[in-house]
């Protein structure tokens, strides 16, 4: 018979986007299971225009079990359509938006555990003077110029917005129809709003795991403009934003 789950809420809802993640899937879906065994929890797995075989592999590995509700979704392709398709979809009391290669293991959520109170926004910071973080020269000069532009264009404090972020769910799911970025900017406009409404941000240490450093980085230093842009095009939409966020909270 299948597992059992209670009609409470969700512990924890864990919103994994996955692009062509074949190859880190099983061990990823292996370690959430191991981790997750307090509580009711689920972990939704959203397939975002994938052209290797994750969509069918997910389908294959993700198993529920007593504390561990598997969701399988598709989106259209970009991170943010995914992540805003996990957050609609999720039921948890807190919702934990991650990567599917666990970037720093589980250290986000270990640190989120010793706050008290619990902020409304938690960020697993690679900014933070705690964290433990390996990464190859070009990639920390992208994300030092990222911070930068985001503090000058957008007058923002947070020093990471591309971190796992952890929040309260009835917030972030009341928030997330008004995210409209399609790619990487979506939780920099979702931290930005975060600023903009003066919710509690805080941002934890996190060390980078082993099997995720060092690698060679994606970002080309083209993308630099586009950066630019899309952080202008966020500052153009705050009035926007904020009338968009207060209609969906009525």
């Amino acid at each position: 018979m299948p597992p059992s789950f209670s009609h409470h809420a969700p512990r924890l809802s864990v919103v994994v986007p996955i692009h062509n993640s074949a190859f880190v899937l099983a061990r990823t879906i292996e370690r959430w299971t191991a981790h997750l065994t307090e509580g009711h929890n689920e972990v939704i797995l959203v397939e975002n225009g994938s052209t290797d075989v994750t969509w069918e592999l997910a389908q294959e590995l993700a198993r529920d079990t007593p504390h561990v509700k598997f969701v399988l979704l598709q989106s259209d392709r970009g991170m943010g359509n995914a992540l805003r398709a996990g957050i609609a979809a999720s039921h948890g009391n807190r919702v934990l938006l991650t990567a599917d290669d666990l970037p720093f293991d589980f250290g986000d959520l270990e640190e989120e555990s010793k706050l008290d109170p619990v902020p409304a926004v938690v960020i697993g910071s690679k900014a933070h003077p705690g964290s433990e973080i390996s990464r190859a020269v070009h990639r920390r000069l992208l994300t030092h110029v990222y911070k930068q532009l985001r503090s000058a264009i957008l007058d923002s404090a947070v020093g990471d917005s591309q971190g796992t972020i952890i929040a309260d769910g009835a917030w972030l799911r009341a928030v997330a129809p008004s995210v409209s970025e399609p790619g990487f900017l979506f939780t920099t406009q979702l931290i930005y709003i975060a600023e903009l409404l003066g919710i509690d941000v805080v941002e934890v240490p996190v060390t980078l795991s082993a099997d995720h450093a060092p690698k060679k980085s994606t970002v080309r230093l083209g993308d630099v403009w586009e950066m630019g842009a899309g952080l202008f095009r966020l500052r153009r939409q705050r009035r926007q934003l904020l009338q968009s966020v207060q209609q969906e909270a009525v």
